[in-house]
């Protein structure tokens, strides 16, 4: 098997530092328009913005955010990166964002200035809650503070509590138009050689291209496809494609991708839940991918 050209890893700015946002207008107008005429008509205080992974939903949160609060307000952001135990303490190596989390942020909304300006609370995401952080945000929801405005990022609608999502103006935001996602490649990769295969393979998010390409998994994903297509690939070239995926949990997704661009839908569930397997049973990831990859060889 030919080698492949070595590819430049990326970098991409974090949402909050972010201002390029590309798509998504009619969401960003409802905003506007609703904000624009608050006066008049008292805006909704909880947006939940919904949609896929990787298309710009926390992107326009803070866009939103920002013109709310206008560097004069207070502003804070529950996420991930600013998880803390019940010590106080970081904890952003966590797969959940804490209850602990959330109350030290309601206690520093009841400090928080009482200059009249507007505050906003932005949750990224809603699906990374905890039951018990789920229910503490609820609790705030069924009663917001005056001029707060609260803007929930969700990848999956049903992933939110009912309670919750009842309390919100539900925004349903799509996937990105291949123009779209060209548009932000030119912006953020302006030197990269991004394939029509690529494109089609992240289904409208960027977030997935992004991720691609700063792993070198686009490289890595066209060798998958070499191997699959190729009659004479043998079990050692098999390996070493597994062992490249197998490398990075964040790739594992590229398998299931093969077998959708090869038209493969039997063989879905099986390898959806070998690779959920590969960390529930603490399997060997190379082994295991190999495997899928063998096995969907003898049905091309």
């Amino acid at each position: 098997m030919a080698p492949k050209k070595k590819e430049v890893l990326f970098e991409f700015p974090k949402p909050v530092d972010n201002d390029y946002l590309v798509g998504h207008t009619n969401t960003l107008k409802a905003f506007c328009d609703a904000w624009n005429n608050k006066d008049s008509h008292p805006i909704h205080p909880v947006w939940m913005l919904c949609g896929p992974r990787g298309i710009g939903k926390a992107t326009l949160a803070y866009k939103i955010a920002k013109m709310v609060y206008g560097n004069v307000g207070d502003f804070f952001i529950i996420d991930l990166a600013n998880n803390i135990d019940e010590r106080g303490n970081p904890k952003s190596d966590a797969k959940a964002i804490s209850v602990h989390t959330v109350r030290a942020m309601i206690e520093r909304m009841q400090m928080s200035s009482m200059s009249g300006q507007w505050r906003v609370v932005l949750i990224d995401s809603v699906d990374e809650l905890t039951s018990a952080a789920s229910n503490a945000i609820l609790k705030l929801l069924e009663e917001p503070p005056a001029q707060t405005l609260f803007l929930l990022v969700t990848h999956q609608l049903s992933n939110v509590l009912p309670t919750v999502r009842s309390r919100a103006r539900v925004e349903k935001m799509h996937p990105l138009k291949i123009s779209e996602l060209r548009d932000l490649c030119t912006k953020f990769m302006p030197d990269a050689d991004i394939s029509s295969e690529i494109l089609k393979l992240a289904n409208g998010s960027f977030g997935k291209i992004a991720n691609l390409k700063s792993t070198g998994g686009d490289v890595i994903y066209e060798e998958l496809l070499d191997v699959l297509k190729n009659p004479n690939a043998t079990a050692s070239d098999i390996m070493i494609v597994a062992e490249k995926i197998a490398a990075s949990p964040a790739l594992y997704g590229i398998v299931l991708d093969a077998l959708a661009a090869f038209g493969l839908a039997d063989l879905y569930p099986t390898a959806t839940i070998a690779i959920s397997d590969i960390n529930r049973l603490n399997l060997k990831a190379d082994i295991a991918i190999f495997k899928i990859i063998v096995e969907t060889k003898k049905c091309l």
